[in-house]
């Protein structure tokens, strides 16, 4: 490799024409330039992962401690920045430009140059120590150094300008790949997982990662089907809600610079199902029963809670509740357990009697009505043969029960009509007609 330092034929204060005119024509066009044309924001390399970079409207800042005084190595044009750490070995670091495609227009050259340095200070171009320098690469080239350990490199390149009708600086688009065993990882970052293979519908699956050569790791970050589900300090990740070809996969992160990002997927999983169907549900009248209508592929099967059931162990036993019941049919079958459930409401039967003897002797004083009990926000009201109200209440009971009275004052005697509205998951509204006797 040579490495020498060619005399370009322009003087400074050209070069610095020069800089100062592509600087004000990129400001009058509106050209943007990439952010990494600064060295304070110069583009991180990886080692294993390759960036294509570009100086297109790039310019150069030069003057003594500015960024781009490495003019010892090579003429500072249109530079760009990069950097890079090394790992905590150091060593022997190559830097290889591949692949170039160069801007042709009249007048401009098309060769790239680049340098390897140290910075003392961040970007002060007193502080740079040259490691390596190459000028004039018409093509693919390399820079390797020998670096320190767990120290932060800067390269910097920039296009050629030299030679007869030369007065441009190339512009291009290149390759860059980082290598060597001053910047590689010491081990390479795994992950891994348990898990069974073989998975129940709807039933709890656990899946246990294990990450190995991973300093700086983060959050374990789960997927299934590529759609992120969770994310878990811990390596634990439980699911019900895997079907049948599912892939779970998970991810973390490694090293706080050059991240690696190991992910593990799994095969796709089987997730066994089953008919399970409690079938309808029903609404009975108290003191009634009904046939129940289950279904299932399951060979074992049983209902839940037997009591109140013909046989819980057949898939249409009779159900003869007293009360409203929730009832489940569970089927097992290949290690796999699945419920479904239905109710059968109970209605209660009121027994409203017509007749009452409000006169104080201590029997059927009141219109007592027992089942209003099971409606506690019902709605009772009490009119007479005119139709104007005598009566009425929200919630009926022992203590609200009708005595024949309005507003303390005794009715008389006769006919009256009411209308009772269940409300309590009824719209049932009941009327009928009621004799006070005295």
């Amino acid at each position: 490799m040579e490495k020498t330092i060619r005399n370009t034929g322009i003087s400074n204060s050209k070069k610095h024409f020069v800089n100062v005119s592509l600087i004000l024509f990129l400001a009058f066009f509106g050209r943007s330039q990439e952010a990494y044309n600064n060295c304070a924001q110069a583009l991180e390399i990886c080692p294993g992962v390759p960036v294509q970079v570009n100086n297109i409207d790039a310019n150069a800042t030069v003057c003594v401690p500015c960024e781009d005084n490495f003019s010892s190595c090579i003429p500072p044009n249109n530079s760009i920045w990069m950097k890079f750490r090394t790992n905590a070995a150091g060593g022997a670091v190559q830097v290889d430009f591949t692949n170039p495609v160069f801007q042709i227009n009249p007048g401009q050259d098309v060769r790239m140059q680049a340098t390897i340095l140290f910075a003392g200070a961040p970007c002060d171009g007193t502080t740079y120590v040259i490691q390596d320098c190459f000028l004039n690469a018409p093509g693919n080239f390399s820079l390797s150094a020998n670096l320190l350990p767990l120290t932060t490199y800067y390269v910097a390149m920039d296009g050629s300008m030299n030679g007869t009708g030369i007065t441009i600086p190339a512009e291009f688009t290149v390759d860059v790949s980082l290598s060597g065993p001053g910047v590689e990882h010491p081990a390479t970052p795994s992950i891994n997982m348990d898990f069974s293979g073989n998975y129940c519908k709807n039933q709890m699956a656990t899946f246990v990662a294990h990450l190995d050569n991973c300093p700086d790791s983060a959050a374990y970050e789960w997927f299934i089907n590529d759609v992120l589900v969770a994310v878990t300090q811990d390596s634990i990740f439980q699911t019900a809600v895997l079907n049948n070809n599912d892939v779970v996969s998970v991810s973390n992160s490694c090293y706080g610079l050059c991240t690696v990002h190991p992910v593990y997927a799994t095969p796709p999983l089987f997730v066994f199902d089953f008919v399970v169907d409690a079938g309808p549900d029903f609404k009975i009248n108290y003191g009634t029963n009904v046939g129940l209508v289950g279904t299932t592929d399951a060979e074992d099967f049983y209902w839940s809670p037997p009591h109140s059931l013909s046989n819980p162990t057949i898939l249409d036993p009779v159900a003869f509740p007293t009360e409203t019941t929730t009832y489940y049919l569970t089927g097992e079958l290949n290690g796999c357990s699945k419920t479904d459930a239905m109710t059968v409401t109970v209605g209660v039967t009121l027994e409203i009697t017509n007749t009452f003897t409000p006169n104080e002797d201590g029997s059927n004083d009141t219109w007592e009505i027992p089942g209003l009990l099971n409606y506690p926000n019902c709605f009772v009201q009490i009119f007479d043969r005119w139709g104007q109200q005598v009566y009425n209440a929200t919630g009926y009971n022992e203590k609200k029960a009708w005595d024949g009275t309005k507003s303390g004052k005794k009715l008389n005697e006769g006919v009256y009509y009411y209308t009772i509205e269940l409300r309590d998951g009824s719209d049932d509204v009941l009327t009928g007609y009621l004799n006070l006797i005295r």
